[in-house]
């Protein structure tokens, strides 16, 4: 398999590469950054400090951090862009031909491109590119928006509530699962009597904001505006488009993917590489979603584009536009009826001189699909040689379309058109494939069951208390204090979830090592091992699984409240969320596609104490504002729930003092078990032997004789 692979690849993935020469010109005008004096700092550093003015109380140091960290940024993305073309048309490259050699061409233009690339940034830089070279984590922040979490909450402790609505509602559009901030933006609104369409999304991609124009238009029915302002964001959007496809060609460490875990030779290197590089920029169709930071297929919108330009064109009179515009639309969606009949309206709406046969979809599109279509077959065909394993996910996924009443229905006249509504039909609620049972035995004495899903007003939940000792908490509180690091759990991360409270914690294998090194009791840290291995046959018992439950993570954790970031807090302590699937709630949907957990079928926190203020465990509907359920923890109380879409749920903040819980989530895939159990598995059986071996030894002389 992989000698068919090597010859064309090279061939392939080069045309792939190569920047398009359709859809909008590559060089329009873009907005410059004002320049800075002096080299470009490097973003990380300064999100850093701004980060640690902003713990320090020094707010106005803070925005000046944070601001020039953004700044920093975006100058860096403009900068590689820029030198990746620039570059690119300086330095073709080679196609390979035939004979001893053919291959130096391609290695000689690569290396070129490679020379005027490091010379280019380095010289645009003011210094070596190493400098900004930033960790997953930082990535992650800035993709998220989280430096505008920041900036806003600085901005309210200046009094400067404009800047603060700016930065908040930039942080919701990238998080709109973050109620909390939602609630924020209200009530800077209410203060300052802003409507909502004048908030700003200061991280708008030009397109959005083309699109937004163009369906304000259409909703207005000023149609040749509105197809002026499609047409305008259908050229940005392939500019965008061809940025993010050049941002790709460099370093690739997609943790998703193992491509090779060696190099067996120079082409096998070169492969390894350009499809990383390919993954990437067939992924961009995520990178220019409707709203960022969401990866569900709903999310991309470049079909609507044409299925609002289709009926457009055709209310100006232009029916080979809209024909052109509503077979583009359906290469994603081809089975919409809807639009299928349109196409056939339009058809009939043609003068006899025209060949309807000979309209075709419009170009702009017909190459976009193309080319999308060859890089997924590409990258499967390689997949199989190269040995790394690749789930193309489904990118046109149809939910709704556009909610208006603009369908032309088929066979009529216009003069005497009736319009008539989309059928929008309504999404049903997550579906879980396996029998729903509960109400199985909970299999040790002094549990005491609270509540079930009924009372609990949702779906596979459950209530219990006394799961632990008053005792066996403290035991657990002491071990906790002697092994937790702060940020465990989290990558490190001090405040995953709100620069409010600090996050500890630590996993049972850390425990039974501590234990084993003395360090803390063992018997204590023994205790973590035991009572999760009691919640786990409690979970299987009550929900009545036909199979075995496996452990997918335990991880100890403690929350606590900082001291001096409480006044006027509304955020909550972890934002709603479900534990296997993507939370969509603006589509009222959860999508079980990575980077989410999906092998997670059910999760239970068994809580430790409840000596702090907030932190109560909340459900919500799947619009992650309706709250159905409320939960106070503490000593010995477990909740425990499915893990799918149907159960969103989050923490409230915790004002005061500290919230301790062991949390765990559960798999009936054994090819998904966690490692770190496995190996407390064996480390248990070691004691197990140790201690058998000392009761053995302990036998009285005068017994052998």
């Amino acid at each position: 398999m992989r000698e068919r692979i090597w010859a064309p690849l090279p061939l392939l993935l080069l045309s792939l590469l190569l920047p398009p020469l359709w859809g909008g010109p590559p060089d329009s005008p873009r907005r410059e950054l004002e320049l800075e004096p002096g080299p470009l700092q490097p973003f990380d550093l300064l999100y850093a400090s701004g980060a640690a003015a902003y713990y320090s109380g020094d707010y106005e140091q803070a925005v000046r951090d944070l601001e020039a960290a953004l700044r920093s940024h975006r100058r860096l993305r403009e900068i590689r862009t820029r030198c990746a073309r620039h570059c690119a048309a300086r330095h073709p490259l080679a196609l390979p031909g035939e004979g001893p050699g053919a291959e130096l061409p391609l290695f000689r233009s690569l290396l070129g491109r490679a020379r005027c690339y490091h010379s280019c940034e380095t010289q645009r830089l003011g210094g070596p590119a190493s400098r900004h070279r930033v960790s997953e984590d930082v990535r992650s922040d800035f993709q998220r928006r989280v430096p505008y979490n920041y900036l806003q909450r600085a901005y309210i402790k200046l009094n400067q509530l404009e800047k603060a609505m700016e930065a908040a509602h930039t942080f919701f559009v990238a998080n709109p699962e973050h109620m909390e901030m939602q609630q924020n933006i209200e009530n800077y609104r209410a203060t300052a009597g802003v409507e909502a369409l004048q908030l700003v999304d200061r991280e708008a991609k030009p397109h959005m904001e083309s699109y937004n124009a163009g369906v304000k238009h259409y909703e207005a029915d000023d149609f040749e505006m509105a197809i002026r302002h499609f047409e305008q964001a259908l050229r940005e959007y392939f500019v965008e488009d061809i940025e993010c496809r050049t941002l790709c060609e460099g370093p690739q460490r997609f943790e998703e993917y193992e491509y090779l875990g060696y190099k067996a030779g120079l082409y096998e290197a070169i492969a390894d590489h350009y499809m990383q590089v390919l993954v990437c920029q067939h992924e961009c169709v995520r990178e220019l979603a409707t709203r960022p930071g969401r990866l569900s297929p709903i999310e991309n919108f470049l079909p609507l584009h044409y299925d609002y330009l289709q009926f457009a064109y055709y209310r100006v009179g232009e029916y080979v536009k809209a024909l052109e515009c509503a077979k583009a639309y359906l290469l994603c969606h081809p089975d919409d009826e809807d639009v299928l009949d349109n196409v056939d309206y339009y058809e009939s709406l043609l003068d006899d001189s025209i060949d309807p046969a000979s309209i075709e979809a419009r170009e702009d599109l017909t190459m976009f699909v193309k080319r999308h279509k060859l890089e997924s077959e590409l990258i499967k065909s390689a997949a199989e040689g190269l040995g790394f394993s690749y789930t193309e996910p489904n990118y046109w996924i149809r939910y709704g379309g556009r909610q208006d009443e603009n369908r032309v229905p088929s066979g009529v006249n216009v003069e005497g058109a009736e319009v008539h509504g989309l059928s929008m039909g309504k999404k049903l609620s997550p579906k879980i494939d396996r029998d729903l049972r509960e109400g199985g035995p909970l299999l040790y004495e002094n549990i005491t069951f609270v509540y079930n899903s009924e009372q609990l007003n949702g779906t596979q939940r459950v209530l219990l208390d006394n799961v632990l000792s008053e005792e066996q908490c403290r035991e657990l509180h002491s071990v906790a204090s002697g092994i937790m690091l702060v940020g465990d759990g989290y990558r490190g991360k001090t405040s995953p979830h709100t620069p409010n409270e600090k996050f500890e914690g630590a996993t049972v294998l850390k425990a039974l090592k501590s234990g084993y090194e003395g360090r803390v009791p063992l018997k204590s840290a023994r205790l973590f091992y035991d009572i999760s291995e009691k919640a786990r046959r409690i979970v299987e018992s009550y929900f009545m699984l036909n199979s075995t439950l496996y452990f997918s993570y335990t991880h100890m954790v403690c929350r606590t409240a900082l001291s001096g970031q409480q006044d006027r807090r509304n955020d909550l302590s972890h934002p709603i969320h479900a534990d296997n699937c993507l939370l969509d709630p603006e589509a009222n949907e959860c999508w079980k596609e990575p980077p989410a957990y999906t092998f997670r079928d059910y999760s239970a926190l068994l809580y430790m104490n409840d000596d702090f203020e907030g932190g109560e465990f909340i459900f919500t509907e799947m619009d992650a504002k309706t709250v159905t359920a409320s939960i106070k923890p503490k000593c010995g109380r477990m909740i425990s729930f499915s893990s799918g879409g149907e159960n969103p749920h989050g923490v409230k903040a915790v004002t005061k003092g500290k919230r301790c819980a062991v949390a765990l989530w559960f798999t009936l895939d054994p090819l998904y078990r966690e490692l770190e159990r496995i190996q407390a598995d064996e480390v248990i059986a070691i004691l197990d032997q140790e201690q058998q071996g000392k009761h053995e030894l302990n036998i009285n002389p005068k017994d052998e004789l």
